[in-house]
């Protein structure tokens, strides 16, 4: 039997602590040293037992992980897992992938010509309901995808934005939340080739957006919106109807995904599917309903897990830099659209 692959963390943040209280529940894998330069990071190493080092290279020399997640500030993404592929280590990059489509250009060129893997945090791609409606999709029982409706609408408390960062430009939910909306999309539905837009602050007035309407064009040529706003007294959306995360209250029964096809509609997070019982029935035939069955396991475990499996070069990663820079420039073309007022295609990622 293989030894744990010994992996570092490079970010001790929310999101870093939630990876390693993952990662204890893999066998398969490790925690051997944590990198941060902030006074927190001393404090949670100690705790896990393991070294601690302010600049993440410097770990990278001493300790010579098997793999790395990085879960620090955005716009380090990128330049941090390039050190990492320089090192030879295959890495687990937090979403966004980076901030600039011209730097995930670089980090997809630095895998590639290195072969170092790298895995793009999505982690809801490895959510087991998705797995399951991924599915239900390639198994053509919704028959050609016509239409898609997608809803992200919630309110955040005032006390979010006491961050400033959280009030600046490009840190509105677009980016931050919207972003994993838009990658479930590509990922049950297909690319998308052309998007329109309207964003509004009008709400808080904040530099970043409080609503959006999007309007998508997919390559298969089915139709989608994506409705979205953090300033309303709503229950649509992934983080409070899914129930993946226990942190948010679940609003049970509620969808955030809508896809309908000339042979049946699903219901996400629900998994109900409609459908007649014959082909060629219309609206004066009462459609039949079903719910799928979904398999049981955490996102961010069955993440960690896949992600050893990748270091390992047993498997290629669910979602590669390429793969999420698609996403980036998705979330780029609706910002642009927004701007311009015409409609605009994203652009291409190797």
């Amino acid at each position: 039997m293989n030894a744990p692959l010994r992996i570092a963390l490079i970010g001790a943040g929310i999101m870093g602590r939630q990876h390693y209280q993952h990662l204890r529940n893999v066998p398969q894998a490790q925690l051997c040293a944590i990198a941060d330069p902030g006074p927190q990071a001393e404090v949670f190493a100690a705790e896990w037992g393991v070294p601690c080092f302010a600049d993440h290279r410097q770990m990278l020399e001493r300790v010579r992980p098997e793999a790395v997640i990085v879960a620090n500030p955005n716009n380090l993404h990128v330049a941090t897992a390039l050190d990492c592929i320089e090192a030879g280590v295959p890495v687990l990059v937090e979403k966004p992938v980076g901030v600039h489509l011209d730097e995930v250009r670089a980090l997809v060129e630095a895998s590639r010509s290195r072969g170092v893997p790298v895995l793009v945090g999505h982690h809801r791609r490895h959510n087991p309901l998705i797995a399951k409606a991924h599915q239900v999709i390639a198994d053509g029982k919704l028959g050609r995808l016509i239409n898609v409706t997608a809803l992200w609408q919630l309110q955040k408390p005032d006390s979010y934005f006491d961050t400033p960062w959280r009030r600046e430009p490009g840190a509105g939910f677009l980016l931050t939340n919207l972003i994993h909306d838009l990658d479930l999309l590509r990922h049950l539905c297909g690319e998308v080739v052309q998007v329109q837009a309207f964003t509004r602050n009008d709400v808080r007035g904040f530099a970043n957006e409080d609503s959006a309407a999007v309007l998508l064009q997919f390559a298969n040529g089915a139709l989608g919106s994506l409705t979205g706003s953090d300033a309303v007294a709503a229950p649509w959306s992934w983080e409070l109807d899914s129930g993946e995360s226990p942190m948010y209250p679940r609003q049970d029964g509620q969808p955030c995904y809508l896809l309908a096809g000339t042979q049946g509609a699903l219901s996400i997070p629900q998994l109900k599917r409609w459908h007649y019982a014959e082909a060629g029935a219309g609206w004066h035939t009462p459609l039949l309903q079903s719910e799928e069955t979904i398999p049981g396991g955490e996102a961010l475990t069955l993440q960690l897990q896949h992600f050893v499996r990748v270091a390992r070069g047993e498997q290629a990663p669910l979602i590669d830099a390429a793969d999420a820079g698609r996403t980036l420039a998705l979330v780029e073309a609706i910002r642009q659209a927004s701007q311009s007022g015409r409609a605009c295609a994203p652009e291409q990622i190797a």
